[in-house]
């Protein structure tokens, strides 16, 4: 198959060659364990990128962000010039190629990604399913009994949606699929309804704030990162070792669990990820 595109730094051939003698990976054959699965956990704080159920924290590129001041001064010399003439379509490409650089740069950075995790030699990698389109989605307006509009919070969100699109998560677990394919591994969404409330090695929900980013355990002396315990817990999902859960007068409960049979584990994960703890 043979494809020819326009890009903004020129046009493009790609060649796609498929040879049926290379025996087709079947995702089915493998069977997830706790020794062969990784949990991700899609994160936009402080930096980071992804949290994985082995208690690390991957760090985010952030290319448009990186990028966001030359690409505003660009196009806003562009907009100053007059349609159709040569200075403003010269500002137009510089600005096309600007957004380039920023696609490949953090398609890059997905793909190293991707094959640093997949590199671990893990066989199954379970990550939560986004709802990104609901996610990025505009608050509803709000209007007063005069009329007027009201402050809705759109303003302080649209610094998240931004957030979110420089992600890419979508983009990034299809690439993930591709490198895991070659190694004969395969990636798994799962629901992460309540992976992000409830402690992975306790039944009890400490991170009901989301403004909650740390929980400190007394008795274990442990302080547990939000964003880790998520991926464990959405590693336990992926093994349906996960609670039951259920809501009582608006309150989650859990109803049927199985958690002693993974909370050693997970909290040898939660150590490795251990800052200093505080002095008893």
């Amino acid at each position: 198959q043979l494809s020819i595109t326009r890009k903004a730094d020129g046009w493009y051939c790609n060649l796609s060659l498929e040879d049926k003698s290379v025996p087709e990976f079947n995702p089915d054959d493998i069977i997830p364990t706790w020794e062969n699965s990784i949990g991700m956990d899609a994160i936009l704080d402080r930096g980071f990128y992804l949290a994985i159920s082995d208690g690390k924290k991957l760090p985010s590129l952030k290319p448009l962000r990186r990028n966001q001041d030359k690409l505003t001064t660009v196009s806003q010399r562009k907009n100053k010039r007059k349609k159709g003439s040569k200075a403003r379509g010269k500002l137009a490409k510089r600005e096309a190629r600007i957004h380039q650089q920023i696609a490949r740069s953090r398609e890059d950075f997905q793909y190293k990604t991707a094959h640093q995790l997949v590199n671990t030699g893990k066989k199954v990698f379970f990550h939560e399913k986004l709802n990104l389109k609901g996610l990025t989605r505009r608050n509803t307006p709000k209007r007063g009994r005069d009329g007027r509009f009201l402050s809705n919070g759109q303003s302080s969100k649209s610094g998240l949606n931004k957030s979110w699109l420089d992600a890419a998560f979508g983009q990034f677990f299809e690439v993930l699929g591709q490198v895991a394919a070659k190694a004969n591994a395969s990636v798994v969404e799962v629901k992460p309804n309540y992976t992000s409330q409830l402690l992975c090695y306790r039944d009890k929900f400490v991170f009901t704030d989301r403004d909650m980013r740390e929980y400190f355990d007394e008795e274990l002396k442990l302080i547990v990162d939000r964003d880790v315990n998520a991926s464990i817990n959405i590693k336990r999902v992926g093994l349906d070792v996960f609670p039951t859960i259920k809501r009582r007068r608006g309150k989650p409960v859990v109803v049927e669990s199985t958690t002693n049979s993974t909370s050693q584990e997970a909290l040898t994960a939660l150590y490795e990820h251990q800052k200093p703890t505080l002095k008893a």
